[in-house]
């Protein structure tokens, strides 16, 4: 039996180192089958099918052998990737080496240095301090504790507009006239007191409506013509009655007043300003009388005379608070009557030494806005009161509770102005809010005048701008000037019969509305103010 196992032992290990198996795949076998005698590639009993089989296992196997060796000739990275990442491949490659070429690369790394903050830049920052260990919070419940009674805060109080606090009055007494865009110590320009003291000739032309049209059509603005006068917002603005050059005033919200000289260098383009009260100043006239002489009175309950002779503002007449309107009651402009936010009107004269009334005397309980003195019959005002226009004679007044000569009725809202007309006091001129400009016939002063003609006119500015005012033509007797809130901005020319004879407009210069408006009294010029304190100067 050892014989014969040895004999068989021996064979297979000749068949296993003179015969290559052909594998055709990774095969598994089992352990019987791999000891299994296999047939030689060379054996002279294959078929001639066998050897074609034979010759493409070897044509096969040539490939395999080719293709490894070309894959060894490759980079490693690019070996078993396909033709088309080969080529994106060379693209990125051609790419690199033109950004390369230009240095694109360099610059980009200088200035990514660059970007980086520079040694002595780092470290500002203060670093946060450390955080205090706190106790760990619990509940009072949790602490077997009573729960703490918490009581609310008290509401805070709201303050108004009209309940903030409010600047303190200038003293009584004159001020001096120091101009606050000047140094101090300044003089006051030798021009402007030549300029006061020219005589005061008028000229008043009443021209027909054609000719009147053809004179407003003349008249033009330019950049010029514009500038700051006063620094918000303009309450009130007047013309000097002078003919040879234009000077104008204007009052505003804060109680500054600025004089302005067209096409003149003296202060800031002309311009001197002045801080003669500290609230707004709602109403300002020059005396047609005494040309140096410019009268402003202000919500802080001061009137006072800018004199450019002696350059102070004298005080004129002084209570606690809220002036509003006045009006010259005389034509030497020394007798003025003067209204107040509580339906009061006082009769001052200026010739009067102090700063107090000669007389008193209650119109209405609410409010009254303005007072209008006729051309020609002193003693008659109109005034504007809560919804009614009362005209009263200042020789029947009492202390409280006066008749009123006349009425103009049929207002629904707060009336802003009512003037009478400049020549000859027959009509008068008011202002409402319900959007509706009214004029009456005052001719007769029966108990109600009648009306004549009512004009729609949008009249709500809102809060930031001044009230829309129709005011008259000094030089024409039915033709008066309005604000217009309409776009483009504009300011509109209207006569009594309600027939639109002018329009001033300018697209490039006049962009913002003007409610308040003056004409000259003998030239054709007109001024409108605006909120940011800007006068507009349309002349020919």
């Amino acid at each position: 039996m050892t014989t014969r196992r040895s004999k068989r032992e021996a064979v297979v290990k000749v068949q296993v180192l003179n015969v290559t198996p052909v594998v055709e795949g990774p095969v598994r076998r089992s352990s019987r089958n791999a000891l299994r005698p296999k047939r030689l590639q060379y054996s002279p009993e294959e078929s001639a099918c066998d050897t074609s089989k034979r010759r493409r296992r070897m044509n096969s196997r040539q490939e395999t052998q080719e293709e490894d060796e070309q894959s060894d000739a490759e980079p490693v990275g690019q070996r078993g990737l396909s033709a088309y990442e080969l080529e994106r491949l060379e693209n990125i490659r051609q790419n690199q080496a033109f950004l390369s070429s230009i240095n694109l690369l360099q610059a980009t790394e200088e200035c990514r240095h660059l970007k980086q903050p520079k040694p002595s830049q780092k470290g500002l920052r203060s670093s946060a301090p450390a955080k205090e260990a706190l106790p760990v919070r619990k509940s009072r419940r949790l602490q077997e504790k009573e729960a703490e009674v918490c009581m609310l805060p008290p509401e805070p109080t709201v303050t108004l507009i009209d309940e903030q606090p409010k600047p303190p009055k200038k003293p009584a007494g004159p001020l001096p006239m120091q101009p606050v865009n000047m140094e101090e110590g300044s003089k006051l320009p030798s021009e402007l007191l030549a300029l006061c003291s020219e005589s005061m000739e008028e000229r008043k032309v009443v021209l027909d409506l054609k000719e009147y049209r053809s004179a407003l059509k003349n008249m033009r603005i330019t950049e010029s013509s514009v500038a700051k006068v006063v620094k918000n917002r303009i309450f009130s603005a007047d013309f000097h009655p002078c003919n040879s050059r234009f000077l104008m005033a204007a009052g505003d919200i804060s109680g500054k007043l600025g004089l302005w000289k067209l096409d003149s260098d003296w202060g800031d383009d002309g311009v001197l300003l002045f801080e003669p009260h500290t609230r707004p100043v709602g109403c300002l006239h020059f005396s047609r009388a005494h040309g140096s002489h410019l009268l402003s009175l202000s919500y802080d309950g001061s009137l006072r005379c800018m004199d450019v002779e002696k350059a102070v503002f004298d005080d004129v007449y002084d209570v606690d608070d809220g002036l509003k309107t006045f009006d010259f009651m005389s034509h030497d402009c020394l007798t003025l009557i003067v209204g107040s936010w509580f339906g009061e009107v006082a009769i001052v004269d200026r010739r009067t030494p102090g700063n107090s009334h000669e007389s008193i005397h209650s119109l209405d309980a609410k409010t009254l806005r303005c007072v209008s003195v006729h051309p020609l019959q002193k003693h008659y005002f109109a005034v504007s009161e809560s919804q009614t226009v009362n005209i009263y004679d200042s020789r029947c007044l009492k202390k409280k509770n006066s008749q009123a000569v006349s009425k103009l009725l049929g207002h629904s809202l707060s009336i802003s102005s009512a003037y009478f007309s400049p020549c000859t006091g027959n009509r008068v001129l008011t202002s409402c809010m319900d959007n509706q400009i009214r004029i009456y016939d005052t001719s007769t002063m029966a108990s109600e005048s009648p009306l004549l003609k009512k004009i729609g006119h949008a009249m709500q500015t809102g809060r930031w701008l001044s009230k829309i005012s129709a005011v008259w033509d000094p030089k024409q007797e039915d033709c008066f000037v309005v604000g217009s809130m309409l776009r483009p901005r504009r300011v509109q020319v209207f006569h009594v019969s309600g027939q639109l004879q002018h329009t001033f407009m300018d697209n490039t210069i006049l962009t913002t509305v003007l409610p308040v408006n003056v004409f000259h009294p003998t030239r054709n010029a007109l001024l409108g103010g605006n909120a940011s304190g800007r006068l507009h100067i349309f002349s020919d």
